[in-house]
């Protein structure tokens, strides 16, 4: 592709964007999302997701070491769950104390669960990560980015500097670092993941098809794909999920004082149509 070629994608990206901005959420995910309220009201009373819990099987992930102390023993038998209020306070916890290895295998084994498998993608890839030397380097220098900076920055800093590490991870930890080292500015970082990418894909797809801008799809595939998104798509759907929070919100069937990121975890679980 030619730099001509590249720079009408991107303005072709922009303008999808701009309608998304414009028109946030469609009425139909917005009445998904109220009647995904109306069964989940009690479990997220406060506004938050901390209740939302994963299990996992501590004996999986036996040879990683530092092992936080909010997650079950390694020796315990069976499986164990975590929420996400716990994962935060453990993360908290290391944090104050510079452990931040420790922070990071708390947000790994949450955002892994059922999935790790000791020769799997989860302790396997776990382990390769925490070999990495320059790894304490580049979480410390992701939270003094966040703190002083924005989740923006933060993101950009950990793209691609440590190998197997991949935004679908260390968004999990710039969004429970967040919890205790709020961004400077812009919007708190959130969990970004291929299920939540795929959602706004079929968002993008749906504008860019109404608008003429992206009749094919092939620039909602481009911005929206599966991994390795651009700090610039971070920031966009930070700003976004940020936007529609209000609007559904505003719609009267979700919690007026809910967190963005009670959105992020009912567009994570439920069902669109």
């Amino acid at each position: 592709m030619n730099e001509r070629d590249g720079r009408g994608r991107q303005e072709r990206a922009d303008a999808v964007d701009r309608e998304m901005a414009a028109r946030l959420l469609p009425g139909p995910v917005v009445r998904a999302l109220g009647r995904w309220w109306e069964v989940n009201a009690s479990a997220y009373a406060d506004g938050t997701p901390g209740a939302h819990f994963v299990r996992y099987t501590p004996g999986r992930w036996a040879q990683i070491t530092p092992w936080p102390k909010a997650l079950a023993p390694t020796s315990a038998g069976g499986d164990a769950a975590v929420s996400r209020a716990e994962v935060a306070s453990a993360v908290a916890d290391a944090l104050r104390r510079e452990a931040f290895r420790e922070a990071l295998v708390a947000t790994y084994v949450w955002g892994k669960g059922k999935r790790g498998s000791p020769s799997g993608s989860g302790p396997a890839s776990l382990q390769k990560i925490l070999a990495a030397e320059s790894l304490d380097t580049a979480l410390a220098h992701a939270v003094t980015t966040l703190s002083e900076h924005s989740a923006e920055a933060a993101y950009a800093g950990l793209q691609g500097l440590v190998p197997g590490f991949g935004p679908s991870f260390y968004t999990k930890f710039l969004y429970f670092a967040g919890k205790t080292v709020p961004s400077a500015t812009g919007p708190q970082p959130l969990v970004l993941d291929r299920v939540l990418a795929r959602r706004l894909r079929s968002l993008a797809q749906a504008v860019g098809r109404e608008t003429g801008h992206d009749p094919d799809g092939s620039i909602a595939n481009w911005v929206w794909r599966d991994r390795n998104w651009s700090p610039h798509r971070y920031a966009v759907y930070l700003s976004f999920m940020q936007a529609a929070a209000s609007q559904a919100a505003a719609a009267g069937t979700w919690p007026p004082d809910a967190s963005p990121d009670l959105l992020e975890y009912a567009l994570f679980s439920a069902s669109w149509t």
